[in-house]
């Protein structure tokens, strides 16, 4: 007597194969997704003006991991990374024949150093600067903005992440 097998379980067993493979394939090329770099300090104290956006992305950043612990007080922290300056700025690239702008160049900058609360630098002041263009259009104003602030977005998840991969290079002073 052959064994019953019904047609949704059947379709079930062909449905999950391919998912298996492209599993075991991505597991034997040696893919993992990204996670932040090791760092050299177990604890950090994050010194940024309330309203610095760079920090909020920071934090959040730091937080998804599981190293370093971030502290409510500097005297807690094993080093502080200082915010210097965070800015945000929008140059004319080209103007249409009409004395329109056509293209802005967008910049996004932020300077920073990472000491420890002996005031040793671990990271000397450091600057990240970032540009992105962005074409014009007086017709689609608000689309035009919005696409700006992601593009700022962007730059300041991009500066997170550089930040951190200078952060995990970071040594402490002799």
């Amino acid at each position: 007597m052959r064994d019953f097998v019904s047609p949704v379980a059947r379709r079930l067993g062909c449905a999950t194969r391919p998912v298996l493979l492209l599993l075991a394939a991505l597991a034997g090329c040696g893919f993992h997704l990204s996670s932040a770099p090791p760092l050299p300090f177990k604890t950090l104290y994050i010194d940024a003006p309330t309203y610095s956006s760079f920090a909020g992305d920071l934090r959040r950043y730091i937080a998804s991991g599981d190293q370093p612990k971030l502290t409510a007080r500097p005297e807690e922290a094993q080093v502080v990374l200082q915010v210097m300056s965070e800015t945000q700025e929008l140059q004319i690239l080209s103007l249409t024949t009409a004395g329109q702008v056509a293209e802005y160049q967008l910049r996004y900058r932020v300077v920073f150093r990472l000491h420890d609360n002996a005031n040793k630098d671990w990271i000397a002041p450091n600057e990240i600067m970032l540009l992105r263009d962005l074409t014009y259009d007086n017709n689609a104003v608000l689309a035009k903005a919005n696409e700006e602030e992601l593009l700022y977005q962007s730059m300041r998840e991009d500066a997170v992440r550089q930040t951190m991969r200078r952060m995990s290079q970071a040594r402490a002073p002799s």
